[in-house]
């Protein structure tokens, strides 16, 4: 099934998320020179336009990264505000105009990608693969049209001494929990020290437990999971009423940096709205 198009929910409280996660892992990673190769198995199309048709739709942005973008003057998190600036530094008008592009995950990974670094993106979807071709990245970038889980696994050993994967499928076939949690032990297995970032939905259907499940009862270690939730999940009968992440091997630091970052956040995304974090499984 290829009907997902990422477009329609670009910049929801779901990508605050995920990419304010990702931008912490990397810049942690950044502290030491060795080289990384980042790879995102479900890349999409790299840069959506706020403005277009299918932002538009739906605009679910403006529970997400809007609040935030407007209040970005008041935050005084560390890693809040150089997130923030890094957004900034994408848009094309004057800081006071309204925001108009917001990066996915290639951009979050490409945007302080070293000589040494490498970075593979794999998009299935014909129509988001021709996007994120047509998008600037570095040149060490290389770009898949494939499936991003047999790609990854096709990829390894990498060449660099470091590895870090985002794991960020739709999740439209209840199949794909297991096919994460597979590709992610095959993955520990063959290169135990890779960072693996893996975004998963809340939903009142309860099938991310699958996954957290398989992960835990794999030999995989040091799992560490975040959930932002918009709202109480026995509230709810349909809908993604939060956003969860996995982080295996995260960088020393990073969580409590993160912590600090999500608390700040979260009352701009409602009244409900609650951010906790735990070691799924320990070392």
């Amino acid at each position: 099934m290829l009907s997902y198009q990422h477009a329609y929910h670009a910049g929801n409280f779901a990508d605050v998320h995920k990419h304010l996660t990702v931008f912490a892992v990397i810049e942690h990673l950044l502290r030491k020179e060795s080289a990384i190769t980042y790879i995102d198995t479900h890349a999409g199309r790299g840069l959506y336009q706020l403005a277009a048709e299918e932002s538009t739709r739906l605009q679910e942005h403006l529970g997400g990264i809007e609040p935030l973008w407007q209040a970005r003057s008041q935050f005084r998190n560390p890693l809040l505000t150089a997130w923030l600036s890094a957004l900034e530094g994408l848009q094309a008008s004057n800081a006071k105009a309204p925001l108009s592009l917001y990066p996915g995950s290639p951009w979050w990974l490409g945007q302080r990608l070293r000589e040494q670094d490498r970075l593979h993106l794999f998009e299935l979807h014909p129509g988001e693969h021709e996007y994120l071709s047509a998008q600037i990245l570095p040149a060490n970038t290389r770009r898949h049209y494939a499936d991003g889980l047999a790609g990854l696994t096709r990829l390894l050993p990498v060449v660099t001494p470091r590895l870090c994967v985002l794991l960020d499928p739709s999740y439209e076939r209840k199949s794909e929990y297991q096919e994460v949690a597979q590709a992610v032990t095959q993955l520990m297995h063959k290169a135990r020290h890779a960072v693996v970032l893996i975004w998963y939905p809340l939903l009142p259907a309860g099938h991310f437990q699958g996954l957290l499940e398989a992960l835990r009862a794999s030999q995989v270690r040091k799992i560490w999971r975040s959930e932002l939730r918009l709202r109480d999940p026995s509230q709810e009968t349909h809908g993604m009423y939060g956003s969860g992440m996995l982080v295996i091997n995260p960088p020393w630091g990073m969580q409590e940096r993160l912590e600090g970052a999500m608390a700040e956040l979260a009352p701009l995304l409602g009244e409900q709205c609650r951010h906790a974090a735990d070691w799924w499984v320990q070392e």
